[in-house]
């Protein structure tokens, strides 16, 4: 039997009752335990660690902008294979954290006169224990770039290859089905795309663009960038 990678070791854990869902709205995401996450890389790779990126002089765990808000850094290494990752510091209604509350105005539905109404809301200042929530997501997610619980992130209810038993519901089955054919029809977000143009350049996504015959990078699904950002973990083995 093949021997398997170190992305392929860790792609096929199965992560979901270390997960929870958080709801804001229509919008459902899914978030996995960072003590979880660590804790199984540690038990397959004990030589591996991260590092939190600082800044500045008085190196701080993020940058900031007036514009746009904070960002934090994490980099893991693995048995000398290398990624960094970055995250946001945003509120529960994933709303960009600044030094100052800021109000900004959105559309909800009114039941009543079925219409849409303009309201008003405030995001409030970041704290650090919003940064130093947002380090330990940043750092979950770094670890997914290494396998661990990537499925979350595109859209799947199971890792692949996962054994299913005789246990296994058709409730189970058809959700996971379910989930695979999202996959394939959803398509990437603005913030997915960001990631892909940081982790390749401009010849690597014109010639996967190419050849998935996609005239531009936000006409990739879900299905197709897990794809890219996996051949990319491959080649960096």
């Amino acid at each position: 039997m093949e021997e398997l990678t170190h992305f392929n070791k860790l792609f096929q854990i199965n992560c979901n009752d270390k997960t929870e869902k958080k709801s804001n709205g229509s919008v459902e995401l899914t978030y996995l335990s960072w003590t979880y996450a660590w804790g199984e890389v540690k038990k397959l790779f004990p030589s591996a660690n991260y590092e939190i990126l600082k800044f500045g002089e008085n190196k701080l765990p993020y940058v900031y902008d007036e514009k746009t808000g904070y960002m934090v850094f994490t980099r893991v290494e693995i048995e000398g294979i290398e990624h960094e990752m970055w995250l946001p510091v945003m509120d529960s209604a994933n709303k960009a954290m600044k030094d100052k509350p800021y109000k900004y105005s959105t559309k909800k539905y009114n039941y009543r006169t079925k219409e849409y109404e303009v309201i008003e809301k405030e995001v409030q200042s970041a704290t650090m224990f919003d940064i130093n929530k947002t380090i330990m997501r940043c750092l979950t997610k770094n670890l997914a770039m290494f396998g661990l619980g990537l499925y979350i992130y595109s859209g799947e209810d199971l890792p692949e290859n996962i054994d299913i038993n005789e246990n296994t519901s058709q409730e189970d089955l058809t959700k996971k089905e379910s989930s695979k054919k999202n996959e394939k029809e959803i398509l990437i977000q603005d913030s997915q795309k960001e990631i892909i143009k940081k982790k390749f350049d401009k010849e690597e996504i014109k010639a996967y663009l190419q050849k998935v015959n996609k005239p531009k990078l936000s006409e990739l699904t879900i299905q197709e960038a897990s794809a890219l950002i996996v051949t990319k973990a491959e080649v960096s083995k």
